[in-house]
């Protein structure tokens, strides 16, 4: 079954019938997790990079934010049976695709809190996709483990 990740939100799945894609990763990230073992794995899509801007969206809805959505990304594929050891981590987005000479740095600094946090719990990222000036899709075929990254025309597969 198609699932499509929206901004602010994520989803985790066992088994092979399911395919996971999430578009239009600007300066949002999104998070591949797949473990190949226990065929457990989920994206999520966030976008800023941390809860304290908004503490009440942060709560009502912490897949938002990087701080908050990453963990519970990881909490729910372990629910699933997911092993950290075993999992693959791949990352996307953070671009400046409105090219504003780093007003914000959303996109910037949406990859350094996922980096810090990887780095925190000792998790290596497989593959990334991130920063520059073009918009992403990631997706993660259930069935074949694979993730595909679609960026301006290219397709990548890992």
């Amino acid at each position: 079954m198609r699932r499509v990740i929206g901004i602010g939100d994520a989803f985790v799945a066992s088994g092979k019938e399911d395919f996971l894609i999430t578009h239009s990763l600007g300066s949002c990230i999104g998070i591949g997790i797949y473990d190949e073992k226990h065929n457990v794995g989920g994206i999520l899509h966030y976008m800023l990079p941390f809860s304290s801007l908004d503490p009440e969206k942060a709560r009502a809805n912490p897949l938002r934010f990087g701080d908050t959505g990453i963990p519970e990304l990881f909490k729910k594929a372990y629910k699933f049976g997911a092993e950290k050891r075993n999992l693959r981590v791949v990352m996307a987005g953070g671009a400046n695709v409105l090219n504003n000479q780093n007003l914000f740095d959303i996109g910037r600094r949406n990859v350094m809190i996922a980096r810090k946090l990887f780095w925190k719990n000792r998790i290596m990222s497989d593959n990334e996709d991130v920063e520059g000036t073009a918009p992403r899709t990631l997706s993660l075929n259930m069935e074949t483990g694979k993730f595909e990254l679609q960026s301006r025309g290219t397709k990548l597969e890992f």
